[in-house]
C-alpha cells in the first residue's frame, strides 16, 4: 500500500506558520529573483481571483511534487499526496475539486488529496503596460515554441504578442538565443515574462529533490492562463508537436503518467473544464496550436517563418541534458532520449545540432541505447486506433482518426531516421 507523504500546506504570508505535522510551502520555495515574483509580472491588469488561485495551485502542486521523493514508495513511483492551498474563490474551488484531482492524477500518476481554505489574499497591482497582448503563449526556447513564436511574430500587426518563459538552469543562454532569433525578425510588438521553475531543497540532511517533473506542465499552463486572463486574451497557447503531445508509450513500462502527458489532448480537456468551473467571468481557453503537426512539419514552419538551421540548432529538446560539457562546447541535447530522437527526425537533412552521442554508435552502452532499442521495437510493431486510445483517453470532441494520422506520419519520419543507422 502506498504510504501517505507528509501533508503540504501553502502559506500565503511570509510570517505565517504551518499547522503541526504539515510541511510548509510558499513562494520562498522557488529560486526566484524578486523582480520575477508572481506579483511583479508586467501585465496589463491584475489577474482575476480565479486565475490567481489557479496559478497559486500550480506553484503549490509543483513544489509539493519536487519535495516528495518517489523512491520512498513501495513501487518507487506512486505516491499519496496531500495538499492544502488558500484560495479566494473558495466555494467554486471546493465544487471543482474532483476535476482538479483527476487532472493531477492524469499528469503525475499519484493519488492526490487537495483541500482549500478560504483566504482574503491581497490583489497585487502589476507593473502595468499601456498595450494589451492579443496573444499569449508559452515560450520554452525549444523547437516547437520557437517555431510557433516565429510564425506569430512575423505577422504585421500592432497587436502585442506576450511570451511566457521558465528559465532552464544551465541553459538560459539557449533560451535567450532563441528569443533573440525571433525578436530581431519581429513584425509586431513582443513582450516576454521570465519566471523560475527551480525549487529549493528543504531537507538539510539529504539536500536532494524528486527528479521527475510530471507536474511541471501544470505549472507552465497555470502561469500562461493567469497571464492571458490578466491581458483579457481569450486563448492561452501551449505549442507542442502532435507526436510528443500524444507521446505514445514505446513500451508497456512507459504507459500513462510514466511518460509526460502535459499537453495531451485529454490533459488540456480537463484543464479547460476546470477553468470553466472556477471562472466567474471571461474564460481562457487553453489550446495546442501544433497538435495537428509532426516534428518535421513544425521545423518546416519555422523555416518558412524566416529561421535558419543555426537558429533551430540553438534550442533545447532534451529530456536528460548532458551533465558534463567540455569547455566551450554547446552541448544541450544528449541525442539519445526519445525527445532527442523525435528532434533528429524532424530536423533530418537540416540538423546543425551538436549532440552528445549518436544512437546508432556501436560503442554505446546498453543503458544509453535503451531509447533507440525501444523506438526500434515500437516502429517494428503495428500502431492502430486501439493503441492510441488505450493509453490515455481522447476528449469527446476529438477526431481520433486525425490524431492517428499525425502519429502515423511521425512514425514515418522516425523510420527515416533509422535509415541513417544503416548508412552510418
Amino acid at each position: 500500500m502506498t504510504a501517505i507523504h507528509r501533508p503540504f500546506t501553502w502559506l500565503e504570508n511570509a510570517g505565517a506558520k504551518a499547522p503541526a505535522g504539515w510541511q510548509p510551502l510558499s513562494d520562498r520555495d522557488y529560486w526566484e529573483a524578486n523582480h520575477r515574483a508572481p506579483h511583479r509580472q508586467p501585465l496589463l491588469a491584475p489577474a482575476p481571483v480565479w486565475a490567481d488561485d489557479l496559478h497559486r495551485i500550480g506553484r503549490a502542486v509543483f513544489a509539493a511534487d519536487k519535495h516528495a521523493r518517489r523512491d520512498a514508495t513501495f513501487d518507487r513511483w506512486t505516491r499519496r499526496m496531500r495538499l492544502c492551498v488558500p484560495v479566494g474563490a473558495y466555494e467554486r474551488w471546493r465544487a471543482a475539486r474532483p476535476l482538479l484531482i483527476t487532472l493531477l492524477r492524469t499528469l503525475t500518476g499519484d493519488h492526490w488529496e487537495v483541500g482549500f481554505r478560504a483566504s482574503q489574499i491581497p490583489t497585487y497591482v502589476p507593473f502595468t503596460f499601456d498595450s494589451r497582448a492579443a496573444e499569449v503563449a508559452l515560450f520554452s526556447g525549444g523547437l516547437d515554441s520557437l517555431s510557433w513564436a516565429a510564425q506569430r511574430a512575423s505577422i504585421r500587426t500592432s497587436e502585442e504578442l506576450l511570451l511566457i518563459t521558465f528559465g532552464e538552469q544551465n541553459f538560459g543562454h539557449l533560451q535567450e538565443s532563441a528569443y533573440d532569433s525571433i525578436y530581431r525578425r519581429r513584425a509586431r510588438p513582443i513582450r516576454r515574462i521570465t519566471l523560475s521553475q527551480t525549487i529549493r531543497s528543504q531537507d538539510e540532511e539529504r539536500g536532494d529533490l524528486e527528479r521527475s517533473t510530471r507536474s511541471r506542465g501544470f505549472l507552465y499552463a497555470t502561469t500562461v492562463v493567469r497571464a492571458a486572463a490578466a491581458e483579457d486574451a481569450p486563448v492561452a497557447h501551449i505549442p507542442e508537436n502532435g507526436q510528443l503531445a500524444i507521446n505514445p508509450p514505446l513500451s508497456p513500462g512507459r504507459a500513462a503518467a510514466c511518460s509526460t502527458r502535459s499537453v495531451h489532448p485529454w490533459t488540456l480537456h480537463l484543464l479547460n473544464q476546470l477553468i470553466a468551473a472556477v471562472a466567474d467571468g471571461p474564460v481562457v481557453q487553453v489550446q495546442n496550436p501544433l497538435a495537428h503537426l509532426t516534428k518535421r512539419q513544425v521545423c518546416s514552419s519555422a523555416r518558412d517563418a524566416g529561421l535558419n538551421p543555426s537558429d533551430l540548432a540553438a534550442t533545447l529538446s532534451c529530456g536528460t541534458p548532458p551533465q558534463h560539457r567540455p569547455h566551450g562546447a554547446n552541448l544541450a541535447n544528449c541525442g539519445l532520449c526519445y525527445p532527442c530522437l523525435v528532434r533528429r527526425s524532424g530536423l533530418l537533412g537540416m540538423d546543425d545540432t551538436q549532440y552528445e552521442s549518436d544512437p546508432w554508435d556501436p560503442h554505446l552502452s546498453w543503458d544509453k541505447a535503451e531509447h533507440w532499442r525501444a523506438l526500434t521495437n515500437w516502429l517494428d510493431a503495428p500502431y492502430s486506433l486501439r493503441d492510441l486510445i488505450a493509453d490515455t483517453p481522447l476528449p469527446p470532441d476529438a477526431d481520433p482518426h486525425a490524431t492517428l494520422t499525425v502519429i502515423t506520419k511521425g512514425r514515418k519520419e522516425l523510420s527515416e531516421l533509422q535509415e541513417v543507422e544503416v548508412r552510418a
